[in-house]
């Protein structure tokens, strides 16, 4: 739920493409791909079935401690109600990136996932050496136990997390965005190599969801990803969202989520 106004912004590359591009925000202009999303935070309101504001995520980003590094955080937790059943579940995800390719794209240097339910803490931390070609993995289970292994990152392979992807994207790393045209998102690997399915609608299948459904403001450009139902808990992994004319995550929505329904995100506040 937390991470999902972000689930729009993965890398990928291309399978198929069609004509009708979508502008990328990346301006030469603009400077480097750091300092265009300096400063920009982004809020969204997370609920289902009547339940309007069962959580809250933020996702923010800022200037690292290093030159030409950043630093990516979405934090989000449960409230009301759902928060109280869930012990106010608070999930953080953190990334720490460099630009790379003279400013024009960021590479992840460190990943960190955290839980916390009631007093029980998990942790995850993807770390990635590109000279060794090494991706190390910190796992700290609940009990404090912890458990470390190391896998070599391939050859002119980069693990873009889940963050740093979603600023790539919209910065026009990936190549151009076009209607119609289908993708194939690698992420990381469990078992192997792991890719999911992307897909924007075609101008026709945006007209016609605009005219099934109440269509808020600002949404330009309507998504469809298909994932592993295991990450989205839900019946057929789908999700359906909408992006600005800037390709900014207005909002999205897990489709038949177990126990929940249809689960939907939406951006309630955007500042820089």
């Amino acid at each position: 739920m937390l991470g999902l106004p972000l689930l729009s912004a993965f890398p990928f590359r291309a399978r198929d493409m069609w004509a009708q591009s979508i502008p990328a925000v990346t301006n030469g202009s603009k400077g480097s791909i750091g300092e265009f999303f300096r400063g920009e935070d982004l809020q969204y309101n997370i609920g289902f079935w009547f339940f309007r504001q069962a959580a809250v995520a933020e996702i923010s980003f800022k200037q690292g401690a290093q030159k030409g590094r950043y630093e990516a955080t979405l934090q989000g937790e449960t409230k009301g109600v759902i928060g109280l059943i869930t012990l106010y579940r608070t999930d953080t995800l953190h990334a720490i990136m460099e630009e790379v390719d003279g400013g024009t794209r960021l590479r992840p240097v460190s990943f960190e996932e955290y839980t916390k339910i009631g007093s029980s803490v998990r942790k995850r931390r993807h770390s990635f050496d590109y000279q060794r070609r090494k991706w190390t993995q910190l796992t700290t289970r609940k009990d404090g136990r912890t458990r470390t292994a190391e896998e070599d990152i391939p050859e002119g392979k980069i693990y873009d997390d889940y963050l740093t992807a979603s600023y790539n994207f919209r910065f026009g790393v990936y190549g151009p965005i076009e209607r119609g045209r289908s993708y194939s998102v690698p992420t990381f690997p469990k078992t192997g190599a792991s890719t999911y399915e992307v897909k924007v609608a075609s101008r026709e299948d945006e007209e016609r969801t605009r005219k099934s459904e109440q269509v808020g403001e600002g949404r330009e450009y309507l998504i469809r990803l298909t994932l592993d139902p295991e990450v989205t808990h839900s019946k057929e992994g789908v999700i359906e969202g909408w992006l600005s004319k800037d390709l900014r995550p207005m909002e999205g929505t897990i489709k038949d989520a177990i126990f929940f329904g249809d689960v939907q995100g939406t951006l309630v506040k955007s500042g820089k």
